[in-house]
């Protein structure tokens, strides 16, 4: 049979008790003019990038509760458009930043790998976790 009826309002549910909730992207690969080094200047190179955000732990009342995934690689994008970025680091604290400026987020950790900083490793990177100050 198929589905056409939506689910139960899941805050009617007085049983139901959220403790935690995530939204996060993996693996989001992008291009991006890199690093401090002459020879990465004036091209791109490939990040890997993940973001979790850790968001109010209610039940979800209606679709403007919600955090967009897309909204994550949207600002990911955005910093890379900027221009040169010479740190990995920069742009991992950029992304937390940028990410924070939603005021339903609480938690941001920005994970990037760089995968052509050393020869022979599949990546290198960085991990910044940050949250409201």
């Amino acid at each position: 049979m198929p589905y056409s009826e939506p689910h139960a309002d899941v805050s009617a549910n007085a049983a139901l008790r959220i403790e935690a909730m995530s939204v996060f992207v993996r693996g989001l690969e992008l291009s991006a003019e890199i690093g401090l080094y002459a020879h990465e200047r004036g091209r791109r190179q490939p990040l890997i990038v993940d973001v979790t955000l850790s968001v109010a732990a209610k039940p979800l009342a209606s679709l403007g509760d919600l955090v967009s995934y897309e909204a994550i690689a949207t600002k990911a994008r955005a910093i890379i458009e900027r221009g040169h970025i010479e740190l990995v680091e920069v742009f991992a604290e950029a992304l937390a930043a940028a990410c924070l400026e939603d005021v339903r987020v609480l938690k941001v950790e920005v994970r990037v790998e760089k995968p052509e900083a050393v020869p022979g490793a599949k990546a290198a990177g960085v991990t910044v976790v940050a949250s409201r100050g």
